[in-house]
């Protein structure tokens, strides 16, 4: 619904600067979308007086004009226009001017200096519509009353603002100019004036004219109308023009401005229709017979069928009720008597009709709301009073309504003390009748009784929030809701979301796959028949064989998207997903009451099994680039870290059962992660023909960690360790052990020998050659690091230390290399 500001005035005088204005209407409950200023993007156009037109003495089809702007002296403009003549009235766009299409300069034409030029009516944005009378392919020339030099917004009413608002489904009343302005009169509490229309009309039984008959009163239980003769159709005057332009209506002539203008104002639709094409001059509200066909306005020929209304005449129907007028049902240039309706069509009707038919239209969108169900009488007077106003006719000054039924307001039991409850406010009783009494609501024993354009409201809650929206939502103290437990993060939730940020400063971009996986994908990863993972909770009403399991390994599915990626030509990848793996209940259970999660094979025997274990992962996956075993292995170190998760282990994947995907990974370039004896995770290479069977033509490496246990092992406290008082004492060792001899295998021994004086112990080298070191050896060099936070080390500390390692680390098969 736009809002012309300039109408609105004519019912609530409300001086606030535009913006203002949308954010009390907002707040109040009738939301503002935006609002539109006319001719904001035109300045520097004023109304100028031709003086003198001459030829252009080097281009036949130019002419020099001198143009009066009010100034001191006129100013020259070269103009092509053929339309304009000395003594016109036009727009000039000044040197320096805006305009929808740039920005005006002074400049030479074909050696002629012009200083501005003049505008037609696309120009400045507007259309034959809005003024009739002028030329659509040349200059505007002016024919209202101005004075030269006026900026051209007030001398063609190119100056209101537009504001348009977001009508929720249950205020239709809102769908007018007087609904908007009883809402901004509560807003503001101003007094809202809305005239109660009157014609005068001339001596005439309307009977004699038309007769009117209601066969469905339950479809419209009321239909007024009057007649208009001695017609005489042409353009409407400019301040209606202007008012249904601000409100995104076209103007077409006086008669049709005048439904229109009724319908924006009320919110009540009209239709005129002329009297030589209702036969019989007899007018029937009936339903329509199976089978019935009607041209409607817009060209279209539409088949009815019984429930659907109509306004016929003696032998066809004229108009489809409350939607659209039928071919021969509008005004047209040679219409002598025009029939006026005003009607009320029960909405359930008007929207059925309209959804078979596929056809809508402004009345059909008010109507299927809902109308206000007394005001037919009211519009009706104003469309008279209009057609008097604009002298478009001579008005019977008797009317015809039927099925004028009695209407029976809205009451609701009027309870202050509930309504404080419900709003958590303490709002006096009295206030509460001042601001219900702002919205025209009235009371009687003990009730509150709604106005009739109310139709929404029907219960307790209802009046709270009209009290509500005028008190000020912003004014209602915040409270918490009563018997809601504050929610904060799990423990669980907490780890999670400090793993994903873990994961994502380490360069990893977050996927999310499917829990329902095909049966396939463990062949993929080349898992035994009798693997453990190849138990899985079979969905009994899968999309398809790929949807019909659900997943016990997420590596497969991190598979798929790093195949996705590279066969999309993306040079390198690096993933990460935190996800559920859904691992099966040892037992099942007779099926009882509840849903089947599976079906056990045998169709004689159903079972309902135990909800699955759902263990979450964090599944890394990464080709391209840098992506090297390594890589992967400082990730995976890194993220433990950042959980407080130290001194883990890495054993060879192919020496531990704890994970069947090690069966996916290259057996020589995988690990096993474990700390105190629990298995936290495993990553590695890909297989190469895990990698062909994906399409992936480079290396790639996937590590999965276990969630659960990672919360298991994780510190709880951080300790704080103060900066060391004593030097530290540094050895090194160089190693000669056998080429398979793990690093871990030795970095544990030597923790283990040197004890709580360690402060680290690093690996600085690893060296194979055939030439020094003999077959099946290789050298691998550590730096020793030593501190007692009693005390300086002595020599004989450290030497001891060292004795202990080369002792442990003898046991194992390694010895100290010489030279």
């Amino acid at each position: 619904m736009n809002l012309s500001m300039k109408w609105l005035s004519d019912y609530v005088k409300v001086d606030v600067p535009i913006k203002d204005f949308c954010h009390a209407l907002t707040m109040s409950g009738s939301k503002v979308e935006c609002y539109e200023e006319e001719g904001k993007n035109i300045s520097k156009v004023v109304v100028g007086k031709i003086l003198s037109k001459g030829p252009h003495e080097n281009a036949d089809a130019l002419f020099v004009c001198k143009v009066d702007i009010g100034a001191d002296e006129p100013i020259q403009i070269v103009t092509n226009a053929k339309n304009v003549k000395e003594g016109d009235l036009v727009p000039v766009a000044l040197d320096g001017a805006v305009l929808p299409e740039g920005k005006i300069k002074k400049c030479k034409m074909r050696g002629v200096e012009s200083f501005g030029m003049f505008c037609g009516l696309d120009t400045l944005g507007l259309t034959a519509h809005d003024f009739p009378y002028a030329d659509p392919e040349g200059v505007f020339v002016i024919e209202e009353e101005c004075t030269l030099g006026q900026d051209i917004h007030s001398a063609i009413g190119l100056d209101d603002t537009s504001v348009e608002f977001e009508i929720t489904s249950n205020r239709p009343d809102c769908l007018s100019v007087i609904g908007l302005a009883r809402e901004t009169a509560a807003t503001y509490d101003l007094p809202l004036t809305v005239k109660t229309p009157e014609f005068k009309g001339v001596e005439g039984d309307v009977n004699s004219f038309l007769k009117v008959d209601i066969h469905n009163e339950k479809a419209c239980p009321r239909y007024c109308a009057g007649i208009v003769k001695n017609v005489k159709i042409g353009p409407s005057p400019r301040w209606m023009r202007e008012r249904l332009r601000a409100s995104g209506v076209r103007p077409i002539n006086n008669f049709v401005d005048i439904t229109n203008y009724v319908m924006l104002e009320y919110g009540q639709p009209m239709h005129a229709f002329d009297l030589r094409y209702v036969e019989g001059a007899h007018i029937n509200v009936r339903n329509a017979v199976d089978g019935e066909k009607i041209m409607t306005l817009d060209g279209v020929e539409r088949e009815l069928t019984s429930d659907m209304l109509v306004i016929a005449d003696e032998k066809k129907p004229v108009a489809v009720a409350g939607i659209m007028g039928g071919e021969y049902s509008g005004i047209m240039d040679d219409t002598t008597t025009v029939v006026f309706e005003s009607a009320y069509f029960e909405p359930s009707q008007v929207r059925q009709t309209s959804k078979k038919l596929k056809l809508k239209s402004d009345a059909s969108s008010r109507y299927e709301k809902g109308v206000d169900p007394c005001i037919s009488m009211t519009c009706l007077k104003r469309a008279f009073e209009l057609v008097e106003l604009l002298g478009a006719g001579e008005v019977v000054n008797t009317v015809i309504d039927c099925g004028h039924s009695a209407f029976k307001p809205s009451e609701v039991v009027f309870d202050p003390e509930w309504i404080n409850k419900f709003l958590g406010t303490d709002i006096s009783e009295d206030k509460m009748k001042e601001y219900l009494g702002r919205l025209e609501f009235t009371f009687a024993d003990g009730k509150v009784i709604a106005p009739s354009f109310r139709i929404d409201i029907g219960c307790k809650a209802d009046i709270a929030e009209e009290v509500a929206r005028i008190y000020g939502y912003n004014n209602i103290p915040s409270t918490d809701f009563r018997g809601v437990a504050k929610a904060e993060f799990t423990e669980e939730q907490k780890f999670v979301r400090t793993l994903r940020n873990a994961a994502v400063s380490l360069g990893g971009y977050e996927i999310a796959t499917y829990s329902f996986v095909s049966p396939k994908y463990f062949d993929k990863i080349k898992l035994p028949q009798d693997s453990k993972l190849r138990n899985v909770v079979r969905i009994v009403n899968p999309l398809g064989e790929d949807t019909s399991v659900m997943r016990t390994t997420t590596i497969p599915s991190m598979l798929d998207v790093l195949s996705f990626n590279y066969n999309n030509r993306n040079e390198k990848a690096c993933l990460f997903e935190i996800s559920k793996e859904y691992i099966p209940a040892a037992e099942e259970k007779p099926f009882i009451n509840g849903n089947i999660l599976a079906n056990s094979g045998n169709e004689k025997h159903k079972y309902q099994y135990s909800l699955p274990d759902e263990p979450q992962r964090l599944t890394i996956g990464m080709y391209g680039g840098e992506a090297d075993f390594y890589v992967l292995k400082g990730m995976v170190e890194q993220i433990l870290s950042e959980m407080n998760i130290y001194d883990v282990e890495y054993v060879r994947a192919g020496d531990c059962d704890a994970f069947d995907e090690k069966y996916a990974l290259h057996p020589g370039r995988s690990a096993v992660i474990v700390k105190d004896g629990k298995y936290l995770g495993i990553m590695g290479e890909i297989h190469p023909d895990v990698q062909d069977t994906y399409e992936i033509g480079v290396k790639t490496y996937v590590a999965k960690l276990c969630i659960p246990e990672m919360m298991e092992l994780a510190a709880d406290k951080i300790t704080y360790s103060p900066l060391p008082k004593f030097p530290a004492s540094t050895r090194d060792l160089s190693l000669l052990v056998d080429n398979d001899t793990p690093v871990a295998e030795l970095e544990k021994a030597i923790k283990g020998a040197v004890g709580k004086i360690l402060e680290k112990v690093t690996l600085f080298d690893v060296y194979r050659s055939k030439e020094m070191i003999e077959s099946g050896k290789k050298s691998v060099a550590y730096s020793i690091s030593m501190r007692s936070h009693e005390g300086t080390l002595t020599d004989e500390q450290a030497d001891g230390a060292m004795k202990r390692v080369l002792k442990a680390l003898n046991a194992i098969g390694a010895e100290l290399r010489q030279g």
